[in-house]
């Protein structure tokens, strides 16, 4: 049940996320902008949209992994960013993005390179750099966290893209805030599933539910029954389980 919580909570994060990206893609460019465009790997991978995918790789794996979330979200950013060189383009556009995507999420040494091509690209258009810089932050929460590693490289890219610590911090704040009152719920609709109770119920209810758990789970009543160590093992673990979710929803209903 708590996976399945924290799944219903990242996926509804992750379709906020995708939703902020398309309100930067009608934004900051339109259908058939990018038409003019050779289509070839080189062309594509030096063109605004095609540096902005490289350091999207750059992001993905700079914690070592690329989370099933972020690949999720990452493919459908392939789709909108290839509509962008025209309708009868858009395959082989998503073809080349995803080689784009590959290569780079494997090169470390390249990141200055990037975010220097891509103010230079952007120059001129601060909001754009700063649209994309906030998106590279919602890449990076997705999973639930900011790492040491991604941090530093968001960072990294910001100063090449003349966005203040300041603004960085900002954003940052404003996602870390985001995800703890995510997990806060999550954590507070998980105690209620393990009681198996609902919050329209009464605490005396509740408490009932509560006292019935504890006692199915009891090390004391499962040794008396004959269980075997390692089921009293874990119903020990229950019961410190349950009382955790007792403490939690005494504690939210004050």
């Amino acid at each position: 049940m708590s996976t399945i919580i924290t799944f219903i909570v990242l996926f509804l994060i992750f379709n906020w996320i995708f939703k902020s990206y398309q309100r930067f893609q009608r934004q900051f460019y339109t259908q058939g902008q990018f038409q003019s465009t050779a289509l070839t790997y080189e062309a594509v991978a030096h063109s605004e949209l095609g540096v902005f995918v490289a350091l999207i790789a750059k992001v993905a794996k700079a914690d070592g992994r690329i989370h099933e979330l972020e690949a999720e979200l990452i493919g459908n950013i392939f789709n909108d960013i290839s509509k962008a060189f025209g309708e009868s383009h858009k395959e082989k556009v998503r073809e080349l993005l995803k080689e784009i995507f590959k290569r780079e999420k494997e090169i470390i040494r390249n990141v200055d390179t990037l975010a220097a091509r891509l103010q230079a690209l952007t120059r001129g258009d601060r909001q754009k750099r700063l649209m994309m810089l906030t998106f590279l932050i919602n890449l990076a929460y997705i999973d639930g966290e900011l790492s040491h590693a991604e941090e530093n490289l968001i960072i990294k890219i910001a100063a090449f893209l003349e966005i203040s610590g300041s603004e960085v911090e900002g954003i940052m704040q404003r996602f870390a805030s985001m995800f703890k009152a995510n997990a806060s719920q999550s954590s507070i609709n998980d105690a209620y599933a393990l009681l198996g109770a609902d919050r329209e119920d009464d605490l005396n209810v509740i408490k009932k539910k509560y006292r019935t758990l504890v006692k199915k789970y009891h090390p004391d009543i499962m040794k008396a029954k004959g269980a075997s160590e390692e089921y009293i093992k874990d119903a020990t673990k229950k019961v410190q389980e349950i009382n955790t979710a007792y403490e939690m929803i005494k504690k939210e209903r004050g």
